[in-house]
């Protein structure tokens, strides 16, 4: 997700959840070939296994990009074809792809040429009024032939032109069944589902329909979701929530030395005690102090005594 997981989301997302894939922000791939490779591209030993997701349309500078990404020791590298916002459609990337299987496949097969790590795709349905399983099929069965085996589905359309990217996540219906069926055809590809999944119940229902599924905005709004699930799932021991903070403590010397500010420390921490007693509080100390503080672990500290002081409201 763009502005949301970068390094410092990664590293707390992989406290609540040990053996989730983690997926960077999408980067467009000149940002990659041009950019400050450190800042876009480093990543803690801690994150792996780690996708490093990449956006664009021109074949030779998606190769490139895909290189640098395995150089970096990413273990996957996946192109976004579903994204909608208005910036990504002006650059020809992003959902708008959608319209063109046959650039996409282009794309990964130059991808899959350049490294030896695996090359997956992330799509919609569709786009805009598209209400055609077939077309959906055959975009799928076009990029397969290029090589990919590893599809990510937000199970909706993205609408091009009259909705947000937030409204691009909420409005357009969702059809888990278009997944489910495309796995049924095709059980040789692994099938990821994407859309609207927020709690335990409802991974746990589409697991038994497709391989695996992703989290987006609901791991970012309640992130202990992910340690409910990875409870869940795999057994993992359910700790508390101040409980898995306790590394962090390291992390945040060391990123503090190397001059990150506390406020994009403490910003992915944000919504941990989301709904709990005490997370208001817990969130305004945060909020409020991180952008004049020198100190990211006193000031989560701080904002820990606050949900066990008197005003414990709900987030």
């Amino acid at each position: 997700m763009i502005d949301v997981t970068d390094r410092h989301c990664r590293r707390f997302h992989r406290l609540l959840a040990p053996s989730a894939r983690l997926y960077t922000e999408m980067l467009h791939a000149h940002a990659v070939l041009h950019g400050d490779r450190a800042r876009l591209l480093g990543h803690d030993p801690a994150e792996h296994p780690v996708a490093l997701q990449l956006g664009g349309s021109e074949p030779a500078a998606l190769a490139a990009a895909a290189r640098v990404g395995e150089e970096w020791g990413y273990d996957e590298i996946n192109l976004n074809v579903g994204c909608p916002s208005d910036r990504v459609q002006a650059g020809r990337f992003g959902a708008c792809l959608m319209k063109e299987p046959a650039l996409v496949a282009d794309c990964v097969a130059a991808m899959r040429a350049a490294t030896s790590v695996p090359v997956t795709v992330k799509c919609r349905l569709g786009v805009d009024d598209q209400d055609d399983y077939a077309l959906f099929r055959g975009f799928v069965e076009t990029v397969a032939d290029a090589g990919c085996g590893v599809f990510v589905v937000h199970a909706r359309n993205a609408w091009l032109k009259g909705l947000s990217p937030k409204e691009n996540r909420e409005i357009p219906p969702l059809r888990y069944d278009w997944a489910r069926r495309l796995k049924r055809e095709r059980p040789d590809l692994v099938v990821v589902l994407n859309g609207g999944l927020a709690d335990v119940e409802a991974v746990r229902a589409e697991l038994a329909h497709v391989d695996g599924v992703m989290l987006g905005r609901a791991a970012w709004h309640d992130p202990y979701v992910l340690h409910r699930i990875e409870h869940a799932l795999d057994g993992v021991p359910l700790r508390p929530r101040e409980a898995l903070l306790d590394d962090l403590q390291s992390y945040f010397a060391g990123r503090r030395a190397a001059g990150d500010p506390v406020a994009a420390l403490v910003k992915p921490l944000l919504g941990l005690f989301h709904g709990q007693p005490g997370g208001r509080a817990y969130r305004r100390v945060l909020s409020e102090r991180a952008h004049r503080e020198t100190d990211a672990w006193a000031l989560l500290q701080d904002a820990l005594a606050a949900t066990r002081g008197p005003a414990r409201d709900a987030a």
